[in-house]
Parts: C-alpha cells; structure tokens; sequence
C-alpha cells in the first residue's frame, strides 16, 4: 500500500510528510522544493489489542505506545502541482509519474490562502480553487492515458473478441488499477457494453477510474491561520483540519525527551527542561490547535485515507492461541492491515503464499473458537492460522 501526499508547491506537503515519517525531507519557502520525491515510513494508529487482553507486547512489524498500536504504510511526498501539469508544465510529468502506484493521496492545501496557483506568497488566494485544481489535473492526466489508449481497446473489443475489462486491465495496470475498479468505472457510466465511445465517455470513464483507483483526501493545513476559510469550505468538502508545523514540532519534541506525546492524541506531557522559547511555542500548539481541533489533524489524515477511504481494518496473525504469541514467544508481534470483509483465507496468504495453499482453518484467539477459510475478519481480530505440512 502507498499513500501520496500531494498539493502545489509551498503548502506544507514537506512539513505535512516529515511530521509523520520523521525522514530527511528538505523544507524551504521557495517553489519545487522536492525535486525528487521523498519516500518514507508513515503509521496507521489503531487500539492495540494488548489493551483488553491484559498482555504486554512486543511488536516486531510496528511498534505500540500506551496501548495503540501503529502499522507502517509507504508514504511518498511528490514534487508540487501546477495547473497545466498533465501538459508537462512545472515538474507535472516528474509529479504524475512519481504518483502512478499510489493507492489514496493526501492533497495538503494551504487553507490559509496564502499561496497562490504557482506556491508564491500571496494574500487572499482562495484554497478552493486549489481543491478543484488539483482533482481536475490528475483526473485530466487519467484521461489522457486512456485516449491514448483508446483505438487500440477499441479495435480489440470489436474485431479480435476482447473482453473490455481485461484490455483495459492490460494497458493501465501500471497506474495500480485493478480489474475491480476498472468494472466499478465501467458500471458507473454505463459503458460496460457500449462499443462506440464519445469523447464524453471517455472523459467520464477516465473520471471514475480515477476516483474509484486514487481517491483524494484533503488536509487543511495550516489551520491556525485559516479558520475562517475551514469553516466557509467545510460543508462542501471533507476537510480535515491541520496544523503540520506542529505535528512536527510535537514529534520531534518527544523524539528528544522533552515531552511525552502520542500521535495524534489531544494533549502531551512535559518531562523535559524547555528554555522559554520551546516553552511558548508548545503552549501555542496547546491553545490553538490541540484545545480548538482536538489534535494537529496530520494523524487524522493519515488514518482517514487509509483506513476510511481505502477501508482497511488491522488484523494480528499469531501462533499460540493462548499467549498470542509467535513461536518465539513474542506477543501481538505482527499487525497487518487488511481490506474490510477479508476472511482468514485472505490473511493466510497475506503472511505467506504457502502459508494460504496450505489453509486448514483457523483459531479466533479471543473467542477461542474454531473458523473457516470464509470467517470474516474484523478490526483488531487475533488470529491464528492452521495450515498443512
């Protein structure tokens, strides 16, 4: 799974990534800051079920703190935006392609107004052009690879038999497309069994393609200066509120003993000497952002992409049903996110291909009761897998 955070250039994508993979991103006030994209580590926090079974872990793929567990999802933070970029202007072809096996994106919007169309300073540019900017881009950059495509599909389809949804499988796979979106577009437009395509239909298809295979999340970033435009433009569009700088800040923060915080979480804990400058920025953060929205919102963000949008849920495969361990005696070792109605044949083959071609059955470690290949799975599930030899 890869998560892409978007957006045009100046408007916290650096600050937005670096606040939740802790990776060296470079973060300045000038246009095309990342030139190359910057890949990273983020983490989808989750209750650990450590909690109510009364059991200490030791995790092994993630890592738990004060009962929550965080799973690693890939993060890639791609070169900014400009309108015009499927036509290749600023870094649009270098931006679009870095995006290609992105599964969801977190589009960071200056919400502020503060940047305008190109990421220069500004004053009272309106963030939701900028929301309806970049979903026109990406979904044009869709467009264009299937037009392209076109009279070869369509030749295929009428004169060699081909089956639409594989032909179009084949061409736009590397897009991480998968068959099932394809058919999802396809049903959306009512093209499934349309042979002659206009324009139009191509342009739609496209659209759908794009929304079903690369959903947009948006983060609202730079909340403490843009309140005003947050709630103007909250009603129309699912924004999350966001303050990254102090995201970063927090993290850092507590990478560096001075306090005590979960990410994510509505407040923290001083346990280090803060000079009076640290001391008043974390008293800012406190007041404007943790007090007002409840946290900084990059967590949020991150959680409602992937776990929200792209509907997965965290499942711990184990090998003794009684301690929850594995066979080193490592509890809660491993968590894996998984897609919702996922069964336990699913989550064999996602430990191990041979793991799931050997599938007997398989232990509901909380209930202790026996399962089937369909049992379907559900958040915070404890499983063990039996498997032949």
């Amino acid at each position: 799974m890869e998560v892409g955070v978007v957006g045009k250039p100046n408007v916290g994508k650096s600050t937005f990534f670096k606040a939740l993979t802790l990776a060296d991103a470079e973060i300045a006030n000038f246009p095309f800051t990342t030139i190359k994209p910057n890949i990273g580590v983020g983490y989808v926090k989750s209750a650990c079920p450590c909690r109510n079974l009364g059991v200490a872990c030791s995790p092994r793929n993630s890592y738990c703190r004060s009962g929550f567990r965080f799973t690693p999802v890939k993060m890639i933070d791609v070169a900014g935006l400009v309108p015009g970029a499927h036509k290749g202007k600023g870094l649009g072809n270098q931006f679009l392609d870095d995006l290609r096996q992105a599964d969801v994106l977190i589009h960071i919007v200056d919400i502020s107004g503060r940047t305008n169309e190109k990421g220069e300073p500004a004053v009272g540019h309106d963030p939701e052009l900028d929301i309806k900017f970049l979903e026109d881009e990406i979904n044009l950059w869709f467009a264009s690879v299937v037009k392209r495509n076109w009279s070869k599909i369509s030749s295929k389809i009428r004169y060699e038999g081909g089956k639409i949804i594989k032909e179009w499988f084949d061409v736009l796979s590397g897009l991480s497309v998968s068959e099932g979106h394809i058919k999802s577009a396809l049903d959306a437009c009512g093209l499934l069994d349309k042979r002659d395509w206009s324009d139009e239909d191509l342009n739609e298809f496209a659209f759908r393609l794009r929304e079903a295979s690369k959903p947009i999340v948006i983060a609202a970033n730079k909340i403490d200066l843009g309140g005003s435009n947050y709630n103007r433009l909250k009603e129309e569009y699912d924004l999350t509120p966001v303050c990254a700088e102090a995201e970063l800040a927090l993290r850092e923060a507590d990478k560096h003993g001075l306090i005590e915080y979960v990410p994510g979480e509505k407040g923290f804990k001083v346990v280090g000497s803060l000079d009076e400058k640290k001391g008043k920025a974390l008293d800012f953060i406190k007041a404007k952002i943790l007090d007002q929205y409840g946290s900084t919102g990059v967590q949020e963000c991150l959680n409602h992409a992937v776990c929200a949008v792209l509907n997965n849920i965290v499942v711990y495969p184990v090998e003794n049903e009684t301690k929850y361990s594995d066979s080193k005696g490592n509890v809660l070792p491993d968590s894996y996110l998984v897609r919702k109605e996922s069964t336990a044949l699913d989550m064999a083959y996602k430990v191990h291909t041979d793991i799931g071609d050997k599938f007997i059955g398989a232990i509901d470690c909380k209930t202790k009761m026996k399962v089937g290949r369909d049992h379907k799975l559900k958040d915070g599930d404890v499983l063990k897998i039996i498997a032949g030899r």
